[in-house]
């Protein structure tokens, strides 16, 4: 499979398991307890579909199998080198982009798999992109306008328009302060491969 095919759930399971192997059961409460759930929808079916369909396409290997008392057995997953370099992949892709805006917030999730220089330039050919349909949508609305259209007619414009620039206003903020270092960012070192740095 294609990593860009990846679901933005499955990219959640692969960046989880960055972090270490670990059985679904696990993964679910640990993205639960983080509040990830606002970012994907998480539910038990579906979850255990993903982990399968990545286990079947190589990007997670079984690593063991573990009992707890009177539990069923919990089957653990390790993430591959595809899984690593699929995560990466997706974020890469899918930062810069406009056009898949429900898919931005789990790329931006997830950006720090990526080093700080990369983050910047992926979120400033996405700023470059957002400025010119910003650009249009002002002069839609001013046309909208000379036409004597009501501005009833026209709150969704606003809307976009107030959204568009709180977008670039704040995603400025964020490469400014990755430029000039005020906050860590990466991968802790711990799980950071060779070949990444």
């Amino acid at each position: 499979m294609d990593p860009l095919a990846i679901r933005p759930l499955g990219i959640m399971i692969l960046a989880l398991l960055r972090e270490g192997d670990m059985h679904p059961y696990e993964m679910m409460r640990l993205l639960r307890e983080r509040r990830e759930d606002r970012l994907v929808t998480i539910r038990n079916g579906t979850f255990y579909h993903q982990v399968s369909a990545l286990e079947r396409d190589g990007f997670v290997a079984e690593v063991g199998i573990d009992r707890d008392g009177n539990r069923p057995e919990r089957t653990s997953y390790t993430v591959t080198d595809a899984g690593h370099d699929a995560v990466s992949a997706w974020v890469r892709n899918r930062l810069p982009r406009i056009d898949r805006p429900a898919e931005f917030p789990v790329a931006i999730a997830e950006a720090h798999n990526l080093s700080a220089t990369e983050v910047i330039d992926l979120l400033t050919q996405r700023d470059h992109t957002l400025q010119a349909r910003l650009d249009e949508y002002h002069e839609g609305l001013a046309a909208a306008l000379d036409r004597g259209v009501e501005r009833q007619y026209l709150v969704e414009v606003h809307r976009a328009i107030a959204l568009m620039t709180a977008d670039i206003t704040w995603s400025a903020n964020l490469r400014s302060d990755l430029a000039d270092g005020s906050f860590p960012w990466g991968r802790p070192a711990d799980i950071t491969r060779k070949d990444d740095a």
